[in-house]
């Protein structure tokens, strides 16, 4: 006989498949196979019929496409055998769903079987439905469902029952005509018929608030009853597990029970009885028991309870905690923090079983009770939990430091006595495990510290000591070089010793070594070197005895390949030789830091961003971030090009101009910086080593006092928002600025106001030694492009050769510049260069005009250069 003609056995069928050594081989047999069998349908072969839908039910598991079989389903069903009928619905289930069109055609045959004779074949059709009714067909075959749960046979009620469940989650309109067949299937002896009468209510309820009021009315008693008589029955070998009677019919009347009882009293007093005689009853040695003690505990939780039925449910979850089965163990977890809303009181009792389950070896049960533990903790208990979870973090794993640490700082912050409890708890954090805490963390532990003044003293020897120990915690590094910089000579000469301390004896080299390992440590990243160079900026003022070893540490990284660090070792550099005088007013103590403007930051109420531990060049050097960008960010287009028009400049444009990563706040309009020999870009822009003019009589300690009134100042840790510097302004118009060294905040300049159309020759530049002059006017019919004509002006003794003017502007202009009339600028006044450029604004009507300059020359074979912002452009340009 051919292997593959219609009439193959289905066992020949899976031999030939299973010996198959390569799926190329198995897809060939299929393939023969599959091709055999539609033969077979097109002949319309009816002797083969059901051997042919049974080996496609099998082709079916395997993954290959079967649909060219489903009207043979349908034909086998019509048929009047019960052979071919099981075979038939056994194909309707397996090949076809409740979304398939042809599912329709067999309404008619369902409900011809549900209507048979024969109890065997209505079972089919039952069985068929239970699993595949669609919502048309619950509706039409849903009377001769609720007919059939009064049937005489128990497998045909039961079946019924399970079907009635299945139509009533598809269409739950119907759910009120099987309230009353449902409820006399509660008073069946037969337990098959029994459980899926019970789940039969369940669903009921769920659907239908007529039917739970209607159960709880009429069922709750009987219920009840149930249940008692199952738990009081004698040995009954044919429903017996591990010597309990139909474990599976106790879960099932307890879930019900559990429905019935949430939110009304009298239901809960009816069931309280028997509640607690099967938790008491019950034995937990056996797996089926700990399964119905569960349930009973979640029943007793969810009802309206007295309290001791309560702490009987608690009792129980504490003896699931010392059970050596994790999976029991972790539902206990589970259900104790539900618990925990019910009945505090009684769950803070089993807290040391509780504890021990954080040091468990299994890792989801180690999760799940450090959740638990953390919905434990409040004003009362907090130390010794803290501490008790600070000691499982130095036996914990790698893997669980990550959450246990983020937990642990949640709790410390939020339910701290006292500060110098605060602090004490965090440092040992850190010192365990710095390495996976948040930067939000320590960044508060700065601000708390900054407030605590009478532990200024206290804070950095705790931290010294722990330093010396657990350098490679890096956030703890971060903390500790903080707080030297800051409190250095408070660690140097004892101040603030607390009665609780040990004494400590460190010299000013001692500190300053700190700071040199912090710096010279192979992990340590970017962050935290700025941030030690910043402090040892500040030692140098409070340290005079050491002011030559800091300035040798901070020029060792002159020559660093991160420009960050080399930025700051030559600004720094450059403040200790060349500004002593006002070098201890520019380092001196960080003001206090706002709590509540941090904490709001945290929360989401104000805008910031947090580091990473990498840090970046826009970050500062602490690890904060710095404040929302000031509007130079819009002039320069680094946002967003559809952001509003700025009415204020300032900021950093040397980017943009010349690709160096540096924040210095710019000129303001109609000034600029004095000119300066030499080619050293940094002390020029930042205006380090130069004298203002006469006009501008402003004081460092004015500069120092005004940033000290600039609110914005208050969010950086890095003690240097008052290193300032006043630009020089020839004019009268506009007040010289404030700028900061490394925010470039201060107060906006005063913008001209505009004279009518006709647009007058503005000076755009001027300083002690030149002048620019801008003659500006506009082509016909063309706003969006401004002509202008640039006159530059000698206005010192000296002739200017190989003059060179360059421009730079935001990426929402267009700058096409023109040649100049020539690179010599003659002596006072005596002659001028004239250079045409043209402006396109991209952006007309909603920004302004803004560009930063930058003018070389050569006096006596001299470099100089000169920079400045021009922003004082009209503002309908």
């Amino acid at each position: 006989m051919n292997p593959f003609s219609s009439g193959t056995r289905l066992r020949d069928m899976i031999r030939a498949i299973r010996s198959c050594k390569t799926a190329a081989e198995e897809r060939a047999v299929v393939r023969k196979e599959c091709a055999a069998i539609r033969a077979a349908i097109s002949e319309n072969d009816q002797d083969y019929r059901h051997r042919n839908l049974a080996k496609l039910m099998f082709i079916h598991m395997l993954g290959y496409p079967t649909h060219f079989g489903q009207m043979e389903c349908l034909k086998l069903i019509a048929s009047s055998g019960f052979p071919e009928k099981r075979i038939g619905y056994l194909g309707l289930m397996l090949l076809l769903d409740e979304r398939q069109e042809v599912l329709m055609l067999v309404t008619n045959s369902l409900k011809q079987d549900l209507n048979h004779s024969n109890q065997y074949i209505i079972g089919l059709a039952l069985c068929a439905l239970g699993n595949i009714c669609s919502a048309e067909m619950a509706r039409d075959l849903a009377p001769e469902v609720e007919k059939l749960l009064q049937f005489r046979d128990p497998n045909i009620r039961k079946k019924a029952a399970l079907c009635s469940i299945r139509i009533i989650k598809k269409v739950p309109d119907l759910a009120e005509n099987f309230i009353n067949p449902a409820a006399s299937l509660l008073r069946e002896k037969h337990h098959g018929v029994l459980i899926t009468g019970v789940q039969l209510c369940t669903d009921l309820c769920k659907v239908s608030s007529e039917a739970l009021e209607y159960f709880r009315e009429k069922c709750t008693e009987g219920l009840v009853k149930t249940l008692k008589d199952m738990a009081n029955s004698p040995y009954a070998p044919e429903y017996d597990i591990a010597g309990i009677t139909d474990p599976f019919l106790h879960i099932r009347l307890l879930k019900l029970l559990r429905i019935l009882g949430q939110g009304d009293a009298d239901a809960s007093d009816c069931m309280n009885d028997i509640l607690a005689q099967v938790a008491t009853k019950i034995e937990s040695n056996k797996n089926a028991g700990n399964a119905i003690l569960y349930e009973c505990v979640g029943t007793i939780m969810s009802i309206e309870d007295n309290g001791g039925l309560r702490v009987l449910a608690i009792n129980i979850l504490g003896r699931f905690l010392s059970n050596r089965d994790n999976n029991i163990r972790y539902v206990a977890l589970n259900m104790l923090m539900k618990a925990i809303t019910v009945d505090a009181q009684a769950v803070q009792r089993h807290r040391a079983t509780i504890l021990e389950c954080v040091k468990d070896s299994d890792a989801s049960i180690r999760k799940k009770a450090l959740d638990l533990v953390y919905l434990l903790v409040n004003e009362s208990n907090v130390k010794p939990l803290t501490k008790e979870l600070i000691e499982s973090l130095e036996a914990s794993d790698q893997e669980f430091k990550g959450v246990l640490t983020a937990k642990i700082c949640s709790l410390v912050e939020k339910f701290s006595p006292e500060k110098i409890w605060y602090i004490d708890q965090m440092l040992k954090v850190l010192s365990e495990a710095g390495n996976f805490v948040k930067d939000e963390v320590w960044h508060a532990l700065i601000v708390v510290i900054s407030n605590a003044s009478d532990l200024h003293g206290y804070s950095v020897r705790a931290l010294y000591r722990a330093f010396q120990t657990s350098t490679e915690q890096e956030t703890l590094v971060r903390v500790a070089v903080w707080c030297i910089g800051e409190y250095g000579d408070m660690l140097v000469n004892n101040v603030g010793m607390l009665d609780i301390e040990e004494p400590i004896t460190v010299t000013e080299s001692d500190a300053v070594d700190a700071l040199e390992v912090s710096i010279k440590r192979l992990n340590s990243d970017l962050t935290t070197k700025a941030m030690a160079l910043i402090a040892l900026l500040k030692l140098s003022s409070r340290f005079p005895s050491c002011s030559e070893r800091i300035k040798d540490i901070i020029l060792q990284n002159k020559r660093s390949f991160v420009l960050e660090l080399q930025q700051r070792s030559i600004e720094f550099n450059c403040i200790l030789q060349k500004h002593q005088n006002i070098r201890s007013a520019l380092v001196e103590r960080m003001p206090v830091l706002d709590e509540a403007t941090f904490s709001g930051r945290r929360a989401g109420s104000l805008p910031t961003s947090v580091s990473t531990s990498t840090g970046t060049a826009r970050n500062l050097p602490n690890g904060i971030a710095k404040p929302a960008a000031a509007p130079v960010a819009d002039l320069l287009d680094l946002s967003s090009d559809d952001a509003p028009a700025p009415n204020s400049s300032g900021g950093d444009f040397l980017q943009d101009l010349l690709g160096v990563d540096l924040s210095p706040a710019s000129a303001p309009p109609g000034t600029s910086q004095p000119p300066k020999a030499g080619t050293d870009v940094l002390l020029d822009l930042l205006s380090i080593g130069t004298s203002p003019p006469a006009q501008s009589s402003s004081s460092a300690s004015n500069i120092l006092s005004s940033i000290q009134d600039d609110k914005t100042s208050l969010v950086n840790l890095n003690g240097l928002a008052s290193l300032t510097s006043l630009s020089p302004n020839a004019t009268s118009a506009s007040p010289a600025p404030m700028m900061d060294l490394l925010d470039g905040f201060g107060p906006s300049p005063q913008k001209k106001e505009e004279n009518g159309p006709a647009y007058p020759s503005l000076v755009a530049y001027e300083s002690s030694t030149l002048r620019m002059t801008f003659n500006i006017s506009k082509q016909p019919g063309n706003p969006q492009t401004t002509l202008i004509q640039a006159i530059f002006t000698n206005l010192s003794p000296n002739v200017y050769n190989d003059f060179l003017f360059q421009a730079a502007v935001p990426k929402f202009l267009q700058l096409h510049l023109d040649p100049a009339s020539s690179n010599t600028l003659p002596a006072s006044g005596n002659g001028s260069i004239i250079q045409s450029m043209k402006v396109t604004n991209s952006q007309h009507g909603k920004k302004s005009l803004v560009m930063r300059i930058r003018i070389a020359y050569k006096i006596n074979s001299k470099d100089v250069l000169e920079e400045g912002q021009v922003s004082n452009f009209p503002r309908d340009l």
